[in-house]
């Protein structure tokens, strides 16, 4: 009998995965990581008018009697898409492998694996490096701001939840919906200086191509989810403010390349050695991060494909278990 391949569309994944869900699953994979567990991520980026495209890819190696798998996506990401064309800012698929023989497993659709790893990878390290009871400050109404806060909420206590976005009334429709996501006030800012004194963990995840979040803003001993710099051009953190602060990437090479640590080495202010840890070490606990309770942690957050790869496999094994998705005969014995 021809191997077939699982099709998942976005409806079946947000059926399979819940944001607790993703966080456990990113965490075991940046632990896996830690261990040696993992075929080495890679990316590959393109730019073209309106966006770009990026293919990432990694691995779990098995281990324990698991099986190896390897997972490649492509993402497009093109910010005026809802306004310009009615269509996502992030449209993908993710194909998923077995390591040791090349089948095609699945075929799925990755926005919603993407929103939910990313904030997943945030939560993760929030958890070990932001305070347990949180002011928070969003900077970025858009659907991936809505699972950073979601996200956020399932590891720390939110106190204060502010948010803010360049289009205020955006910004205003946006508190309204999380404060009855939340259960709790969220409420929107028109500048964030008036909150800066009273927020204790910030996420950014805006396309900014220039930094906004500067020393200014960011009192000691507070924490940062730096999210939107995922391409060499986009830029959130001021780079003295990355100088002066404990900075923890998701991937150094990769955050070197493309996230705002990559800015902050361009202007000389940084070496890649200068990083005080990955998140793979924080999660094993290889490295102390936080050298006194003063100290502002940054989290460069550029997404790495071993959370793709910890998302699709977790919503793989639960379509398998309850028979979800569709199945297709891509390829087969045929002579060319």
């Amino acid at each position: 009998m021809p191997a077939t391949t699982l099709i998942l569309g976005a409806r079946d994944i947000a059926r399979l995965l819940s944001m607790e869900d993703c966080i456990t699953a990113v965490e075991e994979a940046f632990a896996r990581h830690a261990r040696g567990e993992t075929i080495a991520p890679g990316v590959l980026g393109t730019h073209v008018d309106g966006g770009g495209f990026h293919v990432k890819a990694a691995g779990f190696r098995g281990g324990a009697g698991a099986r190896d798998i390897y997972a490649a996506k492509i993402n497009a990401n093109f910010p005026g898409n809802p306004r310009q064309h009615g269509l996502p800012t992030i449209q993908g698929v993710i194909a998923l492998s077995d390591a040791t023989n090349g089948r095609l497993l699945a075929l799925m659709d990755s926005v919603v694996i993407t929103s939910l790893r990313t904030a997943a990878a945030t939560a993760v390290a929030a958890k070990y490096l932001a305070p347990a009871v949180a002011s928070v400050t969003l900077c970025g109404c858009g659907e991936q701001g809505r699972h950073q806060l979601e996200a956020l909420a399932c590891v720390r206590t939110l106190d204060r939840v502010w948010v803010y976005d360049i289009d205020t009334d955006r910004a205003r429709q946006f508190a309204t919906r999380m404060s009855a996501s939340l259960h709790r006030d969220v409420i929107a800012v028109d500048d964030i200086l008036n909150v800066a004194a009273d927020t204790s963990a910030w996420i950014t995840c805006t396309p900014s191509q220039r930094w906004f979040l500067g020393r200014e803003h960011v009192v000691p001993g507070a924490f940062v989810a730096a999210v939107g710099a995922d391409n060499p051009d986009k830029q959130e953190i001021e780079p003295k403010l990355l100088a002066a602060s404990a900075v923890v990437a998701d991937v150094i090479e990769q955050c070197a390349a493309i996230g705002d640590l990559h800015h902050a080495i361009d202007a000389r202010l940084m070496r890649r050695q200068d990083v005080r840890a990955d998140l793979a070490d924080v999660v094993s606990r290889r490295k102390d991060v936080r050298r006194s309770i003063d100290e502002i942690v940054i989290f460069d957050s550029t997404g790495t494909a071993v959370e793709d790869v910890a998302a699709a496999v977790m919503a793989y094994d639960r379509a398998m278990e309850c028979n979800a998705g569709a199945r297709v005969e891509l390829s087969g014995s045929i002579r060319i």
